[in-house]
C-alpha cells in the first residue's frame, strides 16, 4: 500500500469520526427540539410558573440563570485573566509555577457537586451569605476559574515574544507592555475562555443546589442575597418531581430547549466579541 493510498485512508476515517460527531450533536439537539418545540409559547417564556410547576411558564427560571451566569463571570473572568498573566508573565520557571499549573489543572478536575459542598460551607453557612445569588455566583465562578486560566495562559504564550521586546526596547515598562501590547492581542482568544465557561456555568445544577436554587418560586429576585429558580435545577425538578407525569415530562423538554438556545444565545455573543476584537486588534 503506497503512501498516497494510506493517506486517502486516513483522510476519510477523520471525516467520518468528524460527521459522527456531528451527528451524535445533531441527533441530541433534534430530539430536544423535536420533543420540545410545541411547548414553546409567549406565555411559557414570560409567565410564572403555577400547579407545582406544571403549569404556567418559566420566566424566573431564565432570569435567575441569567443573574448566576453574570455574577459568576464578573468574578471568574477577571480573577481568572489576572490569574494567567500571572503564571505566564511574572512567575519563574520553577517549583512554585509547576506547583499552581498542577493545583489548576486538579480544580478543572474536582466533581461540580463538590463545588457546590464548598461553596455551601463556605459561602452560604461561614460567611452567612445564606442561600442567595451571591453564594451561587462565587461557586459557579470558582468552577469556571481553570478554564479561564488556562485558555489565558495559552493565549498569552500565542503572542510572539518579539512584540514584548519591542515595546520594552522603546522604554515600556512590563505592565504597560501586558497591558498595551500583550493583553490587547491576545484578548481576542481569552474569550474562548469566557465561552467555555459559559456553557458549563449555565448548565451545572449540582453548586446552584446547594447554594441558590429554590424548588419553587414563583418571583423575580430584588438583590444579590435573593434565592432564585434556575433552568438546571427546574429542569431536573421537574423531571423527576411531577405530579403529572406527561405535563412535567413536555414542560421538561420545553425549558432544555430553552436552555439550549439561552447558551447558544450567549456563545454567539461571545462569539461576535471575540470578532470585534480580532478586527481591532489588526486594524491597530
Amino acid at each position: 500500500m503506497n503512501k498516497r493510498i494510506k493517506e486517502k485512508i486516513a483522510f476519510w476515517v477523520f471525516r467520518l469520526l468528524s460527521f459522527g460527531v456531528l451527528a451524535i450533536l445533531f441527533s441530541i439537539l433534534g430530539f430536544i427540539f423535536v420533543r420540545g418545540i410545541h411547548v414553546i409559547s409567549w406565555d411559557f417564556i414570560t409567565k410564572m410558573p403555577e400547579e407545582g410547576m406544571t403549569k404556567g411558564g418559566i420566566y424566573p427560571a431564565i432570569i435567575g440563570t441569567l443573574c448566576l451566569v453574570a455574577g459568576s463571570m464578573l468574578f471568574a473572568f477577571p480573577v481568572g485573566v489576572l490569574s494567567g498573566i500571572y503564571i505566564h508573565e511574572y512567575a519563574k520557571d520553577g517549583f512554585i509555577k509547576r506547583l499552581i499549573k498542577l493545583m489548576t489543572n486538579n480544580l478543572a478536575g474536582i466533581p461540580s457537586i463538590v463545588f457546590g459542598l464548598f461553596g455551601m460551607a463556605l459561602f452560604v453557612n461561614k460567611l452567612k451569605f445564606g442561600d442567595s445569588i451571591l453564594a451561587g455566583s462565587l461557586t459557579l465562578g470558582l468552577l469556571a476559574l481553570p478554564v479561564i486560566i488556562r485558555v489565558t495562559e495559552e493565549a498569552l504564550k500565542a503572542v510572539d515574544d518579539s512584540f514584548r521586546q519591542g515595546s520594552l526596547a522603546l522604554g515600556g515598562t512590563k505592565l504597560q507592555t501586558i497591558g498595551r501590547v500583550v493583553l490587547p492581542m491576545a484578548l481576542p482568544n481569552i474569550i474562548t475562555g469566557l465561552i467555555l465557561s459559559i456553557g458549563r456555568v449555565a448548565g451545572e445544577t449540582a453548586p446552584i443546589l446547594f447554594t441558590v436554587a429554590a424548588y419553587f418560586l414563583p418571583k423575580l429576585p430584588h438583590g444579590i442575597f435573593d434565592q432564585v429558580m434556575a433552568l438546571p435545577y427546574h429542569l431536573y425538578v421537574i423531571s423527576t418531581s411531577g405530579t403529572d407525569i406527561k405535563a412535567s415530562r413536555d414542560m421538561a423538554y420545553g425549558t432544555a430547549l430553552i436552555l439550549v438556545l439561552l447558551v447558544l444565545i450567549l456563545n454567539l455573543l461571545s462569539n461576535a466579541l471575540r470578532k470585534y476584537l480580532s478586527k481591532k486588534v489588526k486594524m491597530n
